[in-house]
């Protein structure tokens, strides 16, 4: 080593599955259902939350964080029971909330208002009237996630939803809101991404 130079020490990594919640009603209907606590699990979006839950059974993970809306709820239910641990609940891990484009057909949500065309984010600032962008989504959920990474001990696995996993996807691999793809999610299948844990936040 040269004289005076100084190693920066390593970072730590967690690995974080991602889960979308099983399909729901609205799913098989498709309609938008952003941030609205109807849509429930059908009997399909049933097995494949308990699909999921013996898929990750014998992983170490220590922690399963799950958005308050019922479909997610639903899923991460017998998550929990498989792992043996219990269930926290954090509203940021809710989907992108749809503003007025809430309950109708997903064909009808277009670019101009979703901000995202042929699988990639092209508009990270539009959004639909009283609904969020993609960029306020990306601050939400990284800003819930970092924070879940800094407590407890081995893998971390987040029940969530369709945006919040292409964020979490694009945020592991280095891309910003501006630069993100928008791909295929599919219902009640993990996939496991490993991410840094952030240093402790400053508080001013």
């Amino acid at each position: 080593m040269t004289a005076g130079h100084v190693t920066a020490p390593a970072r730590a990594t967690r690995a974080l599955w991602l889960v979308r919640h099983g399909e729901s009603d609205w799913n098989a209907l498709g309609l938008c259902q952003g941030q609205m606590a109807g849509p429930r699990l059908t009997t399909r979006g049933r097995r494949q939350a308990r699909r999921c839950a013996r898929a990750l059974a014998d992983e170490p993970i220590g922690l399963v964080v799950t958005s308050d809306l019922t479909r997610a709820a639903q899923t991460a239910v017998p998550i929990g029971q498989a792992l043996g641990i219990d269930v926290v609940t954090d509203p940021r891990l809710r989907e992108r909330s749809l503003g007025d484009a809430e309950g109708l057909p997903s064909v009808a949500l277009g670019p101009d208002r979703s901000g995202i065309d042929g699988g990639w984010v092209v508009d990270p600032d539009a959004a639909p009237a009283g609904g969020e962008s993609v960029r306020q989504l990306y601050e939400r959920v990284v800003g819930s996630v970092c924070e879940h990474l800094r407590h407890g001990q081995g893998d971390v696995a987040l029940v969530c939803h369709g945006g919040v996993v292409r964020v979490l996807l694009a945020w592991q691999a280095g891309a910003g809101p501006e630069s993100m793809a928008w791909p295929e999610v599919h219902n009640g299948l993990p996939t496991r991404v490993m991410a840094t844990v952030p240093p402790p936040a400053v508080l001013p």
